[in-house]
């Protein structure tokens, strides 16, 4: 066979975390990173076309587009190295144009880019720690510029150009916004950031020298010329209702001072104000894309905001909000939503947005959406359909039906249509799919979950569970060839089930096959492999994404094509069942679908007999409900069409009344102009009869003036021919003239010349004589030359030769001054050089002080505005003083009217404690007469505690004969039932009474059974002793119990009379204190009110007052005491009373024992709180 080659046809994912990972080509495509290619997206016509990364790429880092559309540039890292490819989008296909892969420099990857606006220079930003930007005339691989961003290893995250700028640069990141230029083969920096560093994520440029920067705290800044002109802040709110409104609810203005801004959404502003306790989230700022009117920003998870520019201002309002809608066939739709939006991009002619998210989404709207959408937030669509957000586990596909179906860690099964390339169903799950296969006719699928095993059907639009297997992380599962069986893996073990009765038949385990051969894998290793039915072809996985076709069996060289395909390992391969497709899924959540072809380009040829089938499974339930909502659909359309029709005839017959009454109307209107026409008819004519007799008397009139005006001008003619016949005798008698004056001009003209000649001929003669003279002289002045010059060479040359040992003298001194001069200007040259790094140095250490001092500025031009804050503060302060001021002034003069009543106060003050003196010696009494009675329960506890000492000895000897009779009476049992058993076997000897040898042998049985001779002694004189003693025993208790009973009557007599006449005196005392209590309440109650009225104390409930002096004037001694007296007596009767009910639970104990009763007829008084209050009250 010959070699196989793979191409491909189409893909389904996004590699969302590549930066600048999408944008428009044209109108209709859109360019975005998919596993390791790039993809022309058709949006009309839903065609892919690929552009493959370079060959052994580890994945694509960044994109970026030039503004003509020409170009795209790539950054890769190829076999651990970084580079930059740049291709020519307007080729087909696309060709590379240049690869840049040396560097003069250290880099790990370049992490964002960016082309120029005439496209020529290439900006690139490279990783930490190294951070270089590098500024590239890419056509000719020319490095013109770098520099280092960042020493403190921050992250930068996007470069840009100007927009109509070659040379003006613009750089964010972890703390970081610069603005740069190109200039003199180096890129300065042009301005110097203010205030607190930001975390900047983002900008884009709004106009030439205008740049929008949003941060991770939800800010947005609007920079120019790298100073601050706007500021808003972008806040998430949690309603009530659950839903998030977002709104711009702070915007400020620093360095220039703009009016404040009016918000489109005041309500929004007012329940942030209102609800200040509801949670408030900042949003991070991942993306922003200007356009025309302003610029789009991404707000948070699922948000887009819109920002239009206000007129004749520089800064701009939020116009409008769209959101990334809730997905229904999520497994937690309130958490659908919750996707950062990482990549903003306008369509050229800005009717499309398209967005990219961290779940690997892509999401457009028409912007004129958008403003239909007024008040209401608009919603995104998806541009494709939903796909994986996480590694692809599982794929399978199925022979009935064109459908690959996969399963993803994202917990999500997909149903994908290979040949109209779009998604057929999809359903989130609670737990995480690890493998899938479709039963052949494409009606059910087996799944492995984390949990369990199901067995579904796809249903027209759900996929239901209608088995499930206690099968926990099944990696593989496989629907046989016929479908009549499925097997799952668990561990080591295959499981097979049987899809009729979906019992489990049989259960495999080990693996008993050989290894036939083995070939190695060039550097990679294999993580997928798939064979065709046809058994000639084989495509493998690998682990850097790759993929390789190879003959099948296997050849023995290294004869294989190799593709780039994924940007992770790759897990699942399948080719269809009639070998014409290969499908490929990797962890990086792409779906490839690829067309196999031979090495001539000829399809893969197999026959199908049947074509694929269309038919769908749908549940019972389902149609009844859709026939349910058939019929109540066509009543309703039924009841409708009668509403209509009622509706139709009303509007007839309104419509015939409007007729008519309209028709009438229009009659009168046609009576009242056809009037009309009439007059206007008889007016029109009359006037024709006036004009046609002005025209008349018009004609007549012209006709009389062209008659004399005719006259006029023949007469006028006349005269004129008269005139010009006098002018033309006139011209010709001047002509003579003027040849007569030419004639005599010329004779006098000849004479003059004849009279010159003659006057010039004669002095020429005289020049030429003058001439010949003055020859003679010069030849006789050039003789005498010539002998003065001998005469001169000779004195110069005597004169040269003195000068010339004179000058030899003067060089030779020369000489040694000019290398005096050179020691000299060494050593100034050194001076110089160290001049003028000291010179450079002073310039650095200028720069750098010029630096502090601008960041001084900054913090002076903050620190003038926080004077000018605590100023205003002060000012207010001074102002509460001055009404605190008012305010002590007029306490003042409350304070002395109150001073006033005080003295009338103090004196009723001392009337009331007269009053309660005598109250208190009362109770000092009530108080001595408490102690003697406490006195008196002193004793009476000691007589208690004596008794309950007697007591106890008595219950132990008590106790001592209950176990001692406990004991005799289990002897006495034992005895019985020793006895018992003698009977019956004496019983049984008797049987044999006719046999006296059995009987004798019996009876010795017995005997040495029950009877031993030293046990007959023992138990003889123990029986005696015991009986003896036993009887002595059982008399001394009795007596004891006798006399101790009639002590226990005798003295629970004495101590329930004393009992008494103890409890009556104490209720009769304790009534007395309650007593006197209430009025010393009372009286505390009044004082309280009259030191409140002098606003001595605190205004306090008399309930709540503790028992302190009730003034300043009775701080002494005796009252403390007095109340320390009152809480010792209070916890003193809590004490008695306790005492009390102990006692009497011991004598409740007493009488229950068997033998011992109280005298008949006598009780205790209760101590029930009705009868006596024995609590006392503290405060």
């Amino acid at each position: 066979m010959s070699a196989v080659v793979a191409q491909t046809l189409h893909v389904f994912g996004l590699r969302s975390h590549v930066a600048n990972n999408i944008f428009y080509f044209d109108e209709q495509i859109i360019i975005f990173p998919s596993g390791n290619h790039c993809v022309k997206y058709n949006v009309d016509q839903k065609w892919q076309k690929f552009i493959p990364g370079s060959e052994k790429s580890q994945g694509m880092l960044a994109l970026s587009i030039s503004p003509n559309r020409r170009y795209l540039a790539i950054s890769e890292t190829v076999q651990e190295k970084p580079a930059i490819t740049i291709y020519e989008l307007s080729s087909i296909p696309c060709r590379k144009r240049k690869v840049l892969n040396n560097f003069d420099f250290q880099v790990q990857k370049f992490i964002s880019m960016a082309f120029s606006p005439d496209s020529k220079y290439l900006l690139a930003q490279t990783s930490p720690p190294e951070s270089n930007l590098v500024y590239w005339l890419w056509e000719k691989q020319k490095v013109m510029a770098i520099v280092r961003i960042d020493t403190q290893n921050n992250p930068v995250y996007q470069v840009s150009f100007s927009p109509q700028d070659n040379t003006q640069v613009c750089v964010t990141g972890n703390g970081m916004f610069k603005l740069l230029r190109f200039a003199e083969g180096t890129l300065k920096q042009t301005s110097f950031q203010r205030g607190e560093p930001q975390n900047y994520l983002a900008h884009t440029w709004v106009a030439d020298d205008k740049i929008v920067v949003g941060t991770d705290t939800g800010k947005l800044f609007l920079f120019e010329s790298g100073d601050q002109r706007w500021e808003t802040s972008i806040m998430v709110k949690e309603p009530t209702d659950g839903s998030k409104s977002l709104d711009v609810i702070q915007e400020s203005e620093s360095l220039i001072e703009f009016p404040p801004v009016s918000s489109p959404l005041p309500s929004y502003e007012q329940m942030v104000a209102a609800s200040s306790h509801s949670q408030m989230s900042m949003p991070q700022v991942f993306a922003i894309a200007a356009y025309s009117k302003g610029f789009a920003c991404s707000a948070g998870p699922g948000r887009v905001l819109l920002f239009e520019k206000m007129e004749e201002k520089d800064f701009y309002r939020e116009s409008r909000e769209i959101r990334i809608p809730v997905d229904p066939q999520s497994n937690d739709p309130s958490q659908s939503d919750k996707q950062d939006v990482l990549c903003l991009c306008f369509s050229p002619s800005e009717e499309t947005l398209v967005a990219s998210t961290s779940k690997n989404q892509l999401y457009s709207i028409t912007m004129s959406l958008t403003e239909i959408s007024k008040g209401e937030p608009a919603h995104f669509e998806y541009l494709m359909y939903p796909l994986h957000s996480a590694p692809i586990t599982g794929l399978a596909t199925c022979i009935r039906k064109p459908l690959i179906a996969t399963c993803s860690l994202d917990r999500s099964i997909r149903l994908w249509n290979y040949e109209t390339n779009t998604l057929e169903l999809f359903k989130e799950y609670q737990e995480e799919a690890y493998s899938i296969s479709l039963h052949p006719s494409g009606h059910f699928i087996v799944v492995g979950f984390a949990d369990k095993l199901r067995l579904m059907n796809l249903l027209i639009d759900d996929i239901r569970s209608f088995k499930e297997y206690s099968v926990r992380g099944c990696g593989e599962c496989s629907f046989s060839n016929g479908g009549h069986l499925f097997a799952a893996v668990n561990g080591n073990v295959i499981h097979v089930y049987t899809t009729t009765s979906l019992e489990n038949i049989s259960s495999l385990k080990g693996h008993t096959g050989k290894i036939l051969r083995e070939i190695s894998a060039f550097d990679v290793t294999y993580t997928a492999i798939v064979i065709s039915h046809s058994g000639r072809m084989m495509f493998v996985g690998t682990s850097v994404g790759t993929i390789r076709a190879m003959k099948y069996p296997l050849p023995l060289q290294k004869e294989f094509n190799e593709y780039q395909a994924h940007a992770g390992p790759i897990t699942k391969m399948l080719l269809t069942f009639d070998d014409q497709f290969l499908l490929t899924a990797a962890e990086d959540g792409c779906l490839f679908t690829w067309k196999v072809f031979d090495k001539d380009g000829r399809g893969i040829k197999r026959e199908r007999e049947v074509g694929f089938a269309e038919e769908v499974l749908v549940t019972k339930t389902d149609m009844e409900e859709k026939a349910q909502v058939m019929l109540e659909l066509k009543t309703r359309v039924e009841e409708l069409k009668m509403e209509n029709e009622y509706q139709l005839r009303l509007k007839d017959m309104n419509y015939s009344e409007k007729i008519k009454e309209l028709t009438d109307k229009f009659i009168q209107e046609m009576e009242s102009l056809k009037t009309k026409n009439q007059v206007l008819r008889t007016e029109k004519e009359k006037q024709d009869v006036y004009h046609h007799e002005h025209i008349e008397d018009l004609l007549d009139k012209q006709s009389r003036e062209l008659q004399d005006m005719e006259c006029c001008n023949n007469q006028k003619l006349l005269l004129e021919y008269e005139k010009y016949q006098e002018l033309q005798l006139k011209s010709q008698r001047m002509q003579e003239e003027y040849e007569k004056q030419l004639r005599d001009n010329d004779e006098t003209k000849s004479q003059a010349l004849e009279e010159l000649t003659e006057f010039y001929e004669a002095k020429l003669q005289e020049k030429t004589t003058l001439l010949e003279e003055a020859q003679e002289d010069v030849r006789q002045q050039l003789r005498e030359f010539e002998e003065t010059k001998k005469q001169i060479e000779e004195d110069e040359d005597r004169e040269i030769q003195d000068i010339k040992t004179k000058y030899e003298k003067k060089l030779r001194d020369e000489k040694e001054s000019n290398l005096r001069l050179k020691g000299e200007t060494g050593i100034m040259r050194k001076k110089f050089s160290s001049l003028q790094k000291e010179i450079e140095e002073r310039t650095n250490d200028i720069e750098t002080l010029k630096g502090e001092q601008m960041k001084l500025q900054g913090v002076i031009k903050s620190l003038e505005k926080d004077i000018q804050g605590l100023k205003r503060e002060i000012q207010e302060r001074d102002e509460t003083i001055q009404d605190k001021e008012k305010r002590i002034y007029d306490l003042k003069k409350k304070n002395q009217e109150l001073g006033k009543f005080k003295f009338v106060l103090d004196y009723k003050i001392k009337e009331l404690k007269k009053q309660i003196e005598p109250r208190e010696n009362e109770i000092r009494v009530m108080k001595e007469q408490i102690q003697e009675m406490e006195a008196e329960l002193e004793n009476f506890h000691k007589q208690n505690t004596q008794l309950e000492l007697n007591i106890t000895e008595l219950w132990q000897k008590l106790r001592a004969t209950d176990q001692e009779m406990r004991r005799e009476r289990q002897k006495e049992r034992d005895l019985e039932a020793l006895v018992k058993r003698f009977k019956t076997d004496l019983h049984n000897c008797v049987a044999y009474i006719q046999e006296p040898r059995l009987l004798k042998e019996k009876v010795r049985g017995l005997f040495e059974k029950y009877v031993q001779r030293a046990d007959m002694v023992e138990i003889a004189g123990l029986n005696t002793d015991l009986q003896q003693e036993y009887t002595r025993q059982r008399e001394h208790l009795e007596r004891n119990l006798a006399t101790l009973k009639k002590k226990v009557v005798k003295e629970g007599e004495l101590h329930r009379t004393d009992y008494v006449r103890i409890m009556q005196e104490n209720v009769s005392l304790i009534k007395e204190i309650n007593e006197l209590r209430r009025e010393l309440k009372f009286t505390r109650s009044q004082v309280y009110d009259l030191e409140a009225a002098l606003k001595l104390t605190k205004k306090v409930r008399p309930q709540e007052v503790s028992e302190t002096e009730p003034s300043r004037d009775m701080l002494s001694t005796a009252p403390t005491a007095r109340l320390n007296e009152q809480e010792e007596t209070g916890r003193i009767i809590e004490m008695q009373r306790l005492e009390i009910q102990r006692l009497r639970d011991q004598i409740q104990e007493q009488e229950q024992v068997t033998g011992f009763h109280t005298l008949a007829g006598v009780r205790l008084p209760s101590l029930s709180n009705s009868e006596v209050d024995l609590e006392v009250k503290t405060n």
